[in-house]
């Protein structure tokens, strides 16, 4: 069975081989770890990495216009983003609608030439979506990550919009009516063009609790969320939704506009809790431990985080996937320690 056809299976409980594993290295490791070393690692787990070349290993030609330190990055929206590391994502810095005054001039990027964050090529998409059919893998596409409630606060700047939804201000209903339309125009092209699979990533969870209250989130976000998956659940692609932090309150209302995978992070949202939730329901896409036991702990405590993990969460029929994401500050023995352990338990299931 091939990495697509296993993948549909998890996301669909029709008992894939194994559990789909990733781990995404950032662009920032390569010049925080030795290259050599890194490059060791990922060549020694073959699994996870099928493709590598360790003789090309190294930092990337370019980084992400939005991920190159001291070179602020203006996007579609007018949005400035600002990094201090090469390969980490920036963080805005110029709103572009800080004040209500300037939105009669306001507008959305042109989708001929940008997806909102970054300029787009479409024929260039549709030649790696209909290649990677071809090849058999998955063609996949995604939203912009943050692209509606994130994007609000880029472009207004998170306290005005916590204010504009208080005060249930009528121009922020027609910045999301705009953002809205810009990204179904982005949803329905990738539909057209063959996509499989479409991610909705936006990040909505602080370390404790969201960070809009579930009144706003249901009367201001959700609905353009539902409104934005249909045309891809009509052409029966899969639906991936991300978001980071503590969305225990907000995670009924993700999943109900007919999400297949959501994916979540594993220890600030509570393991158990999870599993209560969703486990044999919706196919969990786990995101590892990031912040505790993979950066301060052991190798053992590693192995024992993924073990219980899985065996909590997994199932014969699926409705499992897990992710880890490397950044600078883990220890690389830890990084190994993660590579082993995603190998050792994709095919234990409880």
């Amino acid at each position: 069975m091939d990495a697509a056809e296993n993948y549909r299976r998890a996301a669909t409980f029709q008992t894939p081989e194994r559990i789909p594993m990733i781990f995404h290295v950032n662009a920032a490791c390569w010049h925080h770890y030795p290259v050599e070393a890194l490059a060791e690692r990922m060549a020694d787990h073959p699994m996870l990495f099928p493709h590598f070349d360790p003789a090309a290993a190294g930092p990337p030609h370019t980084y992400a216009l939005d991920a190159r330190a001291g070179q602020p990055y203006t996007d579609g929206w007018g949005c400035v983003w600002q990094t201090s590391d090469d390969g980490i994502t920036g963080t805005v810095t110029k709103h572009p609608l800080a004040n209500w005054d300037d939105f009669d001039r306001y507008a959305a990027p042109d989708i001929e030439a940008s997806n909102g964050r970054f300029p787009v090529d479409w024929d260039r998409i549709a030649r790696r979506l209909a290649s990677d059919k071809a090849a058999g893998r998955l063609a996949s596409a995604s939203l912009p990550h943050g692209h509606t409630f994130l994007m609000l606060c880029d472009i207004r700047g998170y306290e005005n919009v916590m204010y504009d939804m208080a005060d249930g201000e009528p121009r922020l209903v027609r910045l999301i009516e705009m953002i809205e339309r810009f990204h179904l125009a982005v949803i329905e092209r990738y539909v057209e063009l063959g996509a499989e699979v479409i991610g909705y990533p936006e990040d909505l969870g602080m370390q404790v609790g969201p960070m809009l209250s579930p009144e706003h989130f249901r009367r201001y976000v959700k609905p353009t969320y539902q409104r934005l998956m249909a045309p891809a659940r009509r052409a029966g692609c899969l639906i991936h939704m991300h978001s980071d932090g503590d969305i225990r309150s907000l995670a009924a209302d993700l999943v109900d506009g007919g999400v297949h995978i959501l994916n979540l992070q594993d220890l600030v949202n509570g393991i158990d809790w999870i599993a209560g939730h969703f486990a044999g329901r919706v196919c969990i896409d786990l995101d590892i431990d990031r912040q505790q036991v993979t950066v301060h702990g052991t190798p053992r405590q590693i192995d024992e985080l993924i073990r219980r993990e899985v065996s909590t969460l997994g199932r014969r029929a699926g409705g499992l996937m897990m992710i880890y994401g490397l950044y600078p500050g883990t220890p690389l023995e830890n990084a190994a320690a993660v590579m082993d352990a995603m190998e050792r338990y994709a095919g234990y299931f409880s």
